[in-house]
């Protein structure tokens, strides 16, 4: 049997969980300052807390899409 088979699934998962962590450290962060921004400006409408999280949500996915085509190319 080949080692690298046998180790495939396991390099796959960690590869796409690490990814995902990241998407939602990205997007958590965005919504934490768009939330302490709201706060700070004292607004009724969470304006900063949507911009954010919509930023976040794009860079977010921004960068999952650009590492996992980098990753792909490696191969």
């Amino acid at each position: 049997m080949n080692k690298r088979n046998n180790t495939e699934p396991l390099h796959n998962f960690a590869k796409y969980s690490s990814m995902a962590m990241q998407m939602m450290v990205i997007i958590c962060l965005f919504c934490f300052a768009g939330y302490k921004c709201d706060q700070w400006t004292g607004w009724r409408f969470p304006l900063f807390t949507i911009l954010l999280s919509l930023s976040g949500v794009c860079i977010g996915i921004y960068v999952s899409v650009k590492d996992f085509l980098q990753k792909k190319d490696k191969k």
